[in-house]
């Protein structure tokens, strides 16, 4: 019998195929013996952690760059030198090391949760380290993803971002995941990979191996034991798709030929080779935090410079938008510590920390400046956080006396988009950054997976303040772009077209829906369908009065 429950789609495509659940993690056992020797036990405890740390960074060499960054981080943690202090005070008060272990994570974990942004994020990390080390420690194997040999659906709770990096795609058919949310590791890296995936699946882990699951990574529905009707009709859907997709090709432009540039976000050299590769129009977003995040002294300029001469090369003379170090409190940097902070998602990030480091920035900005120089790429450089005129107006004249023409902002905090004709009158170009900006307007931690309705960018109160921005752009003469995840959705790719954006930047493996999307329809239907999601009560009401305008033959694809 078919049963079908929907979930949250973060990563676009359908498949077929039987469900492979990850192991679980195994729990300290409830009698565990008390610690008689704690300093012995914590040697080996330490010896646990550093094989697990081993092991992270043995996947990391044979990862890309994006997981690289990932797994390197994740082994940081492992060697925690705060992390083992812990521990020790646990096995000191005679728990077994299961125990000490699990206590000490715990206390770790309320902590990055209470800190919020990239500290939260960390703590499905923590968790994953945690449960390797207690395996390791019992004598289990790691939980994860077991061996398979034939294409499969990977189920589990929530995927360890050292297991999501690691997954080869062509045995993957796609991932379903309980917990999760639209900016988690897990839907960044399935959408980078091209693997469907849905995250908020209610009862995943129930789902007993082998069953054959049916996933649509753009509606999030998953599909019990799919009939064979609905399985040619998924397959049919998808063989549709992949024909009408063979045909996209070439700069974005709505039916009557209404420019939208069509851009990638990628985060290192790797990506920039394999976009590059790719029939798009060049990059919207180059995070340039994989230079200096686990690093313990900052990057030298001669450094920057070949990594970002490396970066712009594949690209030609098309677009490289670079965006200055977003790091701060909420992303620590070992060499730049600014001491804790109440909220540092609300702190020192981005451009204050800039502000606060002037060299970090200065090194930075001449190695672009070099780089940019040294290749034909048109390199244009924004700053993350921008709330001010006044912040606009500094970040652009530090610009411009290294040389490089081209200036923007990120409009990410609310407070930037209300004053957007003040910020960007200051500046060449504005790029909305949709994750930070849902965030922030919304009031919900973007890293909570169960906060993902009000993180929908579908939501009005997000459309408006977009909206907004695009008013104050057309105001100030300034072009405006969007590089979060809202850009890769080809439905609202329409709604913000018709809202004013120029340009939207995505994974590269959307690029092709969003193309079509634009094609088979004019600007006027853009804004009337920008019109209808202003308008509606809920995000699910924007997204139904969209589709309704929307022409069959993408709809479709959907």
């Amino acid at each position: 019998m078919t049963e079908s429950t929907r979930g949250i789609g973060v990563s676009p495509g359908a498949a077929v195929g039987p469900v492979v659940q990850v192991r679980p993690p195994v729990r300290p056992p409830d009698n565990e013996p008390a610690t008689t020797d704690a300093t012995a036990e914590h040697v080996r405890v330490k010896a646990v952690f550093e094989s697990v740390a081993i092991t992270l960074e043995e996947r990391a060499a044979a990862a890309d760059e994006t997981a690289q960054q990932i797994l390197t981080a994740t082994a940081l943690i492992a060697r925690d030198k705060g992390l083992q202090k812990a521990i020790g005070k646990h096995l000191a008060a005679g728990q077994g090391p299961t125990t000490a272990v699990t206590a000490a994570v715990e206390e770790y974990a309320a902590q990055f949760e209470a800190l919020g942004g990239y500290f939260a994020e960390r703590v499905t990390d923590l968790k994953d380290v945690r449960n390797r080390a207690v395996a390791r420690l019992l004598g289990h194997e790691d939980p994860g993803v077991p061996d398979f040999h034939v294409p499969s659906v990977i189920v589990a709770h929530d995927l360890a971002p050292a297991e999501t990096a690691t997954l080869n795609p062509a045995m993957v058919r796609a991932i379903v995941t309980e917990a999760g949310g639209r900016t988690s590791h897990t839907a960044i890296l399935a959408a980078q990979m091209g693997i469907p995936a849905v995250v908020q699946f209610a009862g995943a882990t129930a789902i007993p191996a082998g069953t054959i699951v049916a996933v649509d990574g753009d509606s999030g529905e998953v599909t019990l034991d799919p009939s064979e009707d609905y399985q040619r009709e998924l397959v049919g859907k998808r063989e549709r798709r992949r024909s009408a997709l063979a045909g996209s090709a070439g700069p974005g432009r709505t039916r009557d030929g209404h420019p939208i540039a069509l851009l990638a976000n990628i985060g290192g050299v790797d990506d920039a080779v394999s976009a590059a590769a790719q029939d798009l129009e060049g990059v919207g977003l180059f995070r340039t935090e994989f230079v200096f995040l686990s690093r313990d002294t900052a990057p030298t300029l001669a450094e920057q410079t070949e990594i970002y001469t490396k970066v712009f090369e594949p690209f030609g003379t098309r677009r490289v938008v670079v965006r200055t170090l977003d790091a701060g409190a909420d992303k620590p940097l070992a060499f730049a510590d600014l001491g804790p902070e109440e909220n540092p998602a609300l702190g020192k990030r981005g451009l204050r920390l800039s502000a606060l480091r002037q060299d970090l920035l200065d090194t930075q900005l001449e190695a672009l400046g070099r780089a940019a120089k040294a290749t034909l790429a048109e390199v244009k450089v924004m700053a993350p956080m921008v709330a001010t005129p006044e912040e606009a107006a500094w970040f652009a004249r530090r610009v411009r006396e290294n040389g490089l023409p081209s200036v923007g902002v990120m409009i990410e905090v609310p407070g930037a988009a209300l004053l957007a004709s003040h910020v960007l009158a200051e500046v060449d170009f504005g790029s909305l950054g949709t994750n930070d900006l849902a965030q922030y307007t919304m009031a919900a931690d973007r890293m909570e997976g169960e906060l993902s309705d009000l993180l929908d960018p579908w939501q009005p109160a997000v459309l408006k303040v977009i909206g907004h921005a695009c008013d104050g752009a057309r105001v100030a003469g300034k072009p405006i772009g969007v590089c979060g995840e809202a850009g890769g959705d080809p439905l609202l790719a329409l709604v913000l077209a018709g809202l004013g954006v120029g340009s939207l930047s995505m994974a590269p493996s959307k690029v092709s829906i969003v193309r079509l999307a634009l094609s088979l329809h004019d600007l006027a239907t853009c804004h009337g369908m920008a019109t209808a999601a202003l308008d509606a009560r809920t995000a699910t009401d924007a997204r139904e009065a969209v589709v309704a305008l929307a022409h069959d033959d993408l709809v479709a694809l959907l």
